[in-house]
């Protein structure tokens, strides 16, 4: 049997970040950059495997058992969330995983890679039991890395964007390693083959024209990096800034084809920040995908100044019957410092443009940017319910490491979060970022009640049943019915 090059390893604990809304009502997502680190790797001839930690289920400790019975050359901790902003609450699990396989055998060579590591590298390298930290994009630190290692290397210094412990020191190369640039050839895809595609299922409302056929289900890139600078994303930290890079239509297409021809895939998410971005390589998609003789349900991000009339129909026709818009405020002051340059007018004008097409909307809101308040946050809520999206996630401004609003939360002296999953949206622990105007709690608070308030709203109860049925409003129901306990209420209680 042929020794393991590289076990890449997806993080997770879906109750610790989740609660219990992750029994139901969560996705389950492939962990797609360890499936495209996987395929590169392939490439360069190296063996793979990858251990699906959440999606299996598997606590800290049993993963660390799966990697001794593997016995790689390398672990790469691949960490990364359910949404660009989610590496961070991921970081717990991970750290777990780290510590626990190093319990079981002090020579194990861990890496780790992600956005939180890439926007905190240092930080993740000394914090956290592992040898070697990633601090751009990761396919080639990772792989000359395993190699490296395989050849007894000891002086890593020509490696690329790698951090690494030699002895009590920490020290890191002097080159950045260039982001991939053919990705049609480098990394043409994930490595479906090596996990179990009986395990994912997609977002309840992307399925509520069929909310018992979640699964199976499949998340995929079109293209990498985004070229917007929003305050509150991090997205851009393990690419060094904004770019954007695209695979090509006809191999975006040659995927989805696998997916659905092997693997019975119909429910599909564009993991791309912003795919609803370049006519070329949306149109191209389109055009593909509408000579197909197979049916997909896809949804992908778009921001409301890249949705042009020219992609509605197309993105209907090819499968598109989901877009996601991030709205984020309804107070265009508040809006303008999260880089969104765009009306009141033109967002309503939008929405019903894609909509008009049969397309649904899962619109998007933060609440406690830095210029929000009490009015500015029901002006917010206000125009979520006047919009009355097919469904809608409401955020609490977070300071996540590698974006703007962490830069403002150091200097101003904002408390940050004690652990990264204190980071996750729904965990107990959450602790939002405050502002001049509003506490954490605060900001919570409204947050928690907006929530409720959205659901329960009589208009977007009965749209909801006049287009997906009763049922799809019971599921909602009982999605409403599971509490989210919060340590921040309860310290308020505590102290009252």
């Amino acid at each position: 049997m042929t020794a393991l090059d590289i076990l890449f390893v997806n993080p997770g604990d879906r109750k610790q970040i989740y609660q219990d809304l992750g029994d139901e009502f969560s996705g389950i997502e492939p962990p797609v950059f360890a499936g495209l680190f996987a395929t590169y790797a392939r490439r360069q001839g190296l063996s793979c495997a990858i251990l699906d930690a959440p999606a299996l289920g598997l606590s800290a400790d049993q993963v660390a058992e799966r990697i001794e019975e593997a016995d790689p050359t390398l672990v790469a901790l691949v960490v990364y969330g359910l949404q660009p902003s989610a590496s961070t609450q991921n970081m717990t699990a991970a750290g777990r995983i780290a510590a626990m396989t190093k319990a079981r055998n002090p020579e194990r060579k861990i890496l780790m890679t992600g956005t939180h590591p890439a926007a905190l590298p240092e930080r993740t390298l000394r914090e956290s039991e592992v040898d070697f930290v990633v601090d751009l994009e990761g396919p080639v630190t990772i792989t000359q890395t395993a190699l490296a290692l395989k050849q007894r290397v000891k002086n890593f210094s020509q490696i690329g964007s790698l951090w690494w412990k030699d002895g009590n020191r920490l020290v890191r190369t002097t080159s950045a390693e260039p982001l991939l640039q053919n990705l049609d050839e480098q990394m043409p895809g994930i490595a479906w083959d090596m996990l179990d595609m009986s395990g994912y299922r997609s977002h309840n409302w992307h399925s509520f024209a069929h909310i018992h056929d979640r699964a199976p289900y499949a998340a995929i890139h079109t293209s990498l990096g985004c070229p917007y600078k929003c305050s509150f994303c991090c997205i851009n930290a393990p690419f060094g800034g904004a770019s954007y890079r695209r695979w090509s239509p006809e191999v975006v297409v040659r995927e989805i084809d696998l997916l659905v021809e092997r693997y019975g895939v119909t429910n599909i998410k564009f993991v791309d920040e912003m795919f609803v971005l370049n006519p070329r390589h949306v149109l191209g998609i389109c055009d593909l995908l509408m000579q197909r003789d197979y049916k997909v349900n896809i949804w992908a991000y778009a921001r409301v100044d890249t949705v042009r009339d020219e992609f509605l129909a197309k993105l209907k026709a090819a499968g598109f019957n989901w877009l996601c818009l991030g709205i984020e405020a309804a107070n265009s002051t508040v809006r303008d410092g999260a880089d969104k340059d765009f009306s009141d007018e033109s967002i309503l004008d939008t929405c019903r443009r894609i909509q008009s097409h049969g397309i649904n909307i899962m619109a998007n809101y933060i609440f406690g940017l830095p210029e929000d308040n009490h009015e500015r946050m029901q002006q917010t809520l206000d125009l979520a319910l006047e919009m009355n999206a097919e469904f809608a996630n409401f955020y609490s401004a977070m300071a996540y490491p590698g974006s703007p609003l962490y830069k403002v939360a150091v200097e101003k002296g904002y408390e940050l979060p004690q652990e990264w999953h204190h980071y996750s949206q729904h965990g107990y622990d959450t602790l939002p970022m405050r502002n001049e105007h509003l506490t954490a709690a605060e900001i919570l608070q409204f947050r928690d009640a907006a929530w409720q308030a959205y659901f329960a709203h009589p208009p977007y109860v009965s749209m909801v049943e006049r287009k997906f049925g009763r049922e799809v409003v019971e599921h909602i129901e009982r999605m409403r019915a599971i509490p989210l306990r919060r340590r921040l209420f309860e310290q308020q209680v505590e102290v009252s």
